[in-house]
């Protein structure tokens, strides 16, 4: 296949071009800059100049393919609700043009708030309608009439560079000069390694299912207390627990995630696309954490 993907020049999107390219599929890679064609280029697929505020360029590229990875997301958090918008309007040019198809749209979303408290969020819960976060990637993906869409809900995804959402956690720790955890630690974030996470994306793209949502979850939950103790081993930083009442002050806008228990089974996406992880767990990663630079 020829596949669109955006984002082809992030963390998650390099590997995932990567792993198309060698299971012998084409690339179209979006991207916004000089220095991401050549990246592109480097890696044997093809550029396609554009962001995800141009409509008109996102049809394009969705339109010169067989099936589109929708990876791309602008990651300014002070501006959460706005880019939720962008987001949303990129996934409707893309699903635009590939109604009526058999081409498929594989989108990005998350795992926080899918289930209960203490309960692992699986393939089968549906977002509800009171959903606490703005971001409705899922949603607008399921919601497109006559395309075959399919969600990916991503973990931690982590390397020894970047974690997900622990990588600015472990700047909000370096000011602090503290590794705290709220109460007793054992809030829960599913994880999975990059590269894991990559095949699945290709993995579930030739598998093209309709409405399907896919978990890539390596590790169903690492507690916030065993996170906060390996960061601050490689930071060599003292670690601490505060009260939930003293999260918001401490972590800013990462308050509202900082005691949030969301762990994940990937059980049913293990079955149906005969994904099994390989690459190292979240802990190992973080004690392998890059630190030269700090």
């Amino acid at each position: 296949m020829r596949v669109f993907v955006t984002g082809a020049t992030g963390f998650i999107g390099t590997p995932v071009v990567r792993e198309l390219i060698a299971a012998g599929h084409k690339v179209l890679g979006m991207a916004r800059s000089d220095e991401g064609e050549k990246s592109l280029a480097a890696l044997g697929a093809e550029a396609h100049r554009g962001s995800l505020e141009d409509l008109d360029g996102l049809r394009q590229g969705a339109s010169a393919s067989d099936a589109v990875i929708h990876l791309a997301y602008v990651h300014d958090w002070s501006k959460f609700a706005e880019n939720c918008e962008i987001d949303r309007r990129a996934i409707e040019a893309l699903g635009s043009v590939l109604t009526g198809s058999d081409r498929p749209l594989i989108v990005t979303g998350g795992l926080a708030g899918l289930a209960g408290p203490g309960q692992a969020a699986t393939e089968d819960d549906v977002i509800p309608p009171d959903f606490p976060f703005p971001r409705v990637s899922e949603q607008t993906a399921l919601s497109l009439k006559g395309v075959r869409a399919s969600v990916m809900r991503l973990p931690q995804v982590h390397d020894p560079v970047k974690q997900g959402l622990i990588a600015p956690l472990i700047e909000v720790y370096r000011e602090k000069g503290v590794c705290a955890y709220v109460g007793d630690g054992l809030s829960r974030w599913p994880a999975a390694y990059v590269l894991d996470v990559a095949r699945l994306y290709r993995l579930a793209i030739e598998k093209a299912e309709l409405n399907a949502k896919y978990h890539a979850v390596a590790e169903e939950g690492v507690s916030m207390r065993d996170i906060a103790e390996a960061i601050g081993r490689r930071l060599k930083l003292p670690v601490k627990s505060i009260a939930p009442e003293e999260a918001q002050a401490f972590f800013g806008w990462l308050g509202m995630f900082a005691a949030y228990d969301m762990p994940a089974s990937s059980a049913q996406t293990r079955k149906r696309l005969g994904w099994e992880p390989t690459g190292p767990g979240l802990i190992a990663d973080l004690d392998q954490l890059r630190v030269s630079d700090s």
